[in-house]
């Protein structure tokens, strides 16, 4: 158990952080025999997951919606193990409504091998001409052929200049990929990393059957409390509203902790399973001026965003969510019904939530300022939605979603394993190569895992789960890029790859 005051606690890996991707490092070596004590500054486990009940209307409030799509198999498999996987709700019936004032914009997904599974979809959308829609042809030819060096040479390139130069019209970067920029990067898509932006695109264009799931309750509530109770049961420590203020040892070597209420852990190893802004103030002055990856560190800028939770009522809409069709003036890009959601709600009057993301714009609003706009915006396309209509409402301001992928980050993404004995790193900001999300936070959890197994004498176990590969004929095209390199599509993807370099990086 763990000391108190200035004594000394010894584990096998101490853990710093006790979000997605602590816990998941914390599960697999548990499961393993390790010994480990996690520490956690919040009163409960979950890190940017955090759930509590209203004051008002005795509901849970989350610290924002979340969803999860259907190709989270590292997630899924620490949900499996906790038992929770049926704890979330699929919208399985279409892929995505777009709101375009009142118009509902309905994306399907055929039985057509990929990328062809959306075509019907885009064929039929009368908002953009044909030639508008061919100009998306040659960048989705690059991103059916990019590797991983293709993703880390386009990182010095914002996604807005590049696809202008790949030819894609104005209209369709409006239509399409400005709000896919916003929605899954989290940034407007002038500052967002063509790099990370491409990568998302190519999984997307590779799979058919996407689907988005929503946990049935809060995210924290499918992996917090269980993890909690598997940990304790199985003799661990968790050390709840305390957090590490130093690191122990020497330069070049991390052997634990101290504590903020003055506990020593001493440890074999030492996992920072934070955020890079909250890793900088335990990183020592040398580190910075020894090791790139430390200088790298002030590069990832955290992306607040705003949630806001509605309660109006009457029952406004049958569908689980919604998105609104980009412009740069919308305060908010998604929004959730919860009453279609969570488990024996459907008979109530609808609570809305929404995300405001890269909140910057809303900084300076009130909270009535920031709900007026976002009630004005729900009623372009659910006109019974007013402001008479609403019964209470709660905004929550969140000060990071994710890091901002802007130009350069991708490749400064740290490894798991740091130069410094005994030092590693489990986030969703880590060298995954997946986008920032809750299934690159599981990776890394299960990928340092795997790698302290044979570190402390147990055997090696392959724990995090390899994507599979895009499928269809964008598997062909990226099967065509690996093995025939020197001739047809690599050598003319090629060319175009110089001529976006050189004209717009120089």
């Amino acid at each position: 158990m763990a000391a108190n005051g200035s004594e000394v606690q010894q584990t096998d890996v101490l853990i710093v952080g006790g979000g997605l991707a602590g816990v998941t490092t914390a599960i697999g070596l548990s499961r393993q025999g390790v010994d480990v004590t996690l520490v956690e500054k919040a009163p409960r486990l979950g890190g940017r997951a955090q759930s509590w009940i209203d004051e008002t209307t005795g509901d849970p409030v989350h610290i924002g919606p979340h969803i999860l799509l259907s190709v989270y198999p590292n997630m899924f498999e620490l949900l499996d193990i906790l038992g929770t996987r049926d704890k979330i709700i699929w919208q399985d019936d279409h892929f995505l409504t777009l709101a375009d004032g009142d118009e509902a914009i309905v994306t399907e997904q055929w039985p057509l091998p990929a990328p062809l599974h959306f075509l019907p979809t885009a064929v039929t959308d009368e908002r953009q001409s044909w030639t508008e829609k061919f100009s998306n042809i040659p960048v989705t030819l690059y991103a059916m052929q990019m590797q991983e060096e293709d993703v880390l040479r386009l990182d010095s390139i914002n996604a807005y200049a590049f696809l202008r130069r790949m030819g894609v019209s104005k209209k369709v970067i409006d239509d399409f990929w400005s709000f896919a920029c916003m929605a899954i990067m989290n940034v407007p898509i002038e500052v967002c990393s063509a790099g990370a932006l491409l990568r998302f695109y190519k999984r997307f264009i590779g799979h058919s059957g996407f689907c988005f799931g929503f946990p049935d309750g809060g995210l924290g509530d499918l992996f917090a409390p269980q993890a909690m109770e598997m940990l304790e049961r199985q003799g661990q420590d968790v050390l709840l509203e305390t957090e590490a203020v130093e690191l122990l040892g020497d330069s070049e070597h991390v052997t634990g902790a101290l504590l903020e209420d003055g506990r020593r852990i001493e440890a074999k190893h030492t996992v920072i399973a934070l955020p890079p802004h909250q890793l900088r103030p335990l990183a020592r002055q040398p580190w910075f001026d020894r090791y790139e990856l430390f200088a790298d560190l002030v590069h990832f800028q955290p992306c607040p965003y705003i949630s806001n939770f509605i309660w109006f009522d009457q029952k406004l809409t049958d569908l689980k969510m919604w998105a609104r069709v980009h412009c740069s003036n919308d305060l908010n890009c998604d929004f959730y019904d919860l009453s279609n959601i969570h488990t024996g709600w459907e008979d109530r009057p609808s609570l809305i939530t929404s995300n405001i993301i890269y909140c910057k714009r809303a900084e300076a609003m009130s909270d009535e300022e920031i709900i007026e706009a976002t009630v004005a915006e729900i009623a372009e396309f659910l006109p019974e939605a007013s402001m008479d209509g609403v019964e209470h409402f709660v905004v929550n301001r969140i000060p990071m979603a994710i890091h901002c992928p802007f130009p350069g980050t991708e490749r400064r993404r740290a490894p798991v394993n740091t130069p410094i004995d005994g030092l590693w790193l489990a986030g969703d900001w880590t060298r995954t190569g997946l986008p920032s999300s809750m299934e690159s936070a599981c990776m890394s959890g299960w990928m340092v895992a795997e790698r302290l197994l044979p570190r402390l004498g147990k055997p090696e176990r392959k724990l995090s789960i390899e994507h599979p590969d895009v499928e269809g004929v964008t598997g062909l095209f990226d099967r065509a890029s690996k093995f025939y390199p020197g001739r047809h599509l690599r050598r003319l993807m090629r060319g175009v790859r110089r001529r976006i370099t050189e004209e717009v990086v120089t």
